[in-house]
């Protein structure tokens, strides 16, 4: 008696062992079919479609695996997407900030080589000549560094240097440019060395590019640059009075060739800015904005300090 009951437990159990590995069996099938249909959505461009699969389910783990792959594939082409987008914005930009100033260089070359201006015209020819040919040669070598930042290319060297005197000697070129558009000028440098690790290039460039911002798109009439040290952080603040910025606007500003339209010109080729937070990034730094329309503008940088 008891041996049939042990008999029928067991049959029991075996044929409940048999469907319910016949369920899993199916039910794995069908998930398989599942992934197969998503898969074949994925591949004709439905990069949002993912594969559902209970924690405890045995194709878990590849559908898992599956999802980290078509994210890391969508990844991958939105930034495509982004570069492909931002090149055709670049060759627009090319064709406008170098084929014109190129074109208006060319005309005032050809009227004073054919002799149609004279005298004193001629020498106004001339130099304005001379400042489109400058005019070009900065925007080619900004968008020389957007291509070696962006490449990888951009070496940095760095090295322990005095910022205050790297400071000082950039501004005794400016000062003369400053006078001359009749823009105040208010520089707040200590007597004391701040040292920092630092390319000393790249410091200029960026000192350098946040200067010609005031003076190409704020209309500013007062610029104010100074350097402070705080909580081991170098401080270097470069502010105006100019036209100022939107909260919209200034969250894009160091987009590559993003350009305001609130209040600034469009002159310039939208990459000063971008060059100048890769760079502090390269060096360890950091940059930040605040702006008020009517007001101005003030960008803060932080160097690590070195004592």
């Amino acid at each position: 008696m008891y041996l049939k009951i042990f008999a029928f437990i067991c049959l029991s159990a075996a044929v409940l062992s048999v469907s319910a590995s016949l369920y899993v069996l199916h039910r794995t099938k069908k998930q398989i079919a599942d992934m197969s249909d998503i898969l074949e959505e994925i591949r004709g461009g439905n990069g949002n479609r993912r594969i559902l699969s209970g924690t405890f389910e045995l194709t878990a783990p590849l559908a898992w695996q599956i999802n980290a792959i078509v994210r890391s594939y969508e990844e991958q082409l939105s930034l495509c997407r982004q570069t492909e987008e931002t090149n055709k914005r670049l060759m627009t930009s090319l064709s406008h900030d170098v084929r014109t100033p190129l074109t208006t260089l060319i005309g005032y070359l050809d009227a004073v080589h054919r002799g149609i201006v004279a005298g004193a015209e001629r020498d106004d020819y001339v130099e304005t000549a001379r400042k489109k040919a400058h005019d070009l040669k900065e925007y080619i070598d900004v968008l020389f560094d957007w291509f070696k930042l962006g490449s990888g290319e951009f070496s940095m060297h760095m090295a322990m240097t005095d910022l205050t005197g790297l400071t000082r000697e950039l501004l005794v070129d400016w000062i003369p440019i400053l006078e001359e558009r009749q823009i105040e000028y208010i520089i707040q440098i200590p007597e004391q060395p701040f040292r920092a690790e630092v390319d000393p290039d790249a410091f200029l460039r960026i000192l350098n590019n946040l200067i010609q911002n005031v003076l190409v798109h704020s209309q500013a009439d007062r610029v104010e640059i100074s350097l402070s040290r705080q909580n081991q952080k170098i401080i270097l603040t470069v502010s105006d009075n100019g036209t100022g910025m939107e909260k919209e606007d200034l969250k894009h500003i160091f987009e590559r060739l993003y350009k305001c339209d609130r209040g600034r010109t469009q002159k310039g080729s939208g990459l000063g800015l971008s060059i100048v937070q890769q760079l502090m990034e390269k060096m360890g730094g950091k940059i930040d904005a605040e702006s008020t329309p009517g007001q101005g503008t003030v960008f803060i940088l932080f160097f690590p300090s070195s004592g």
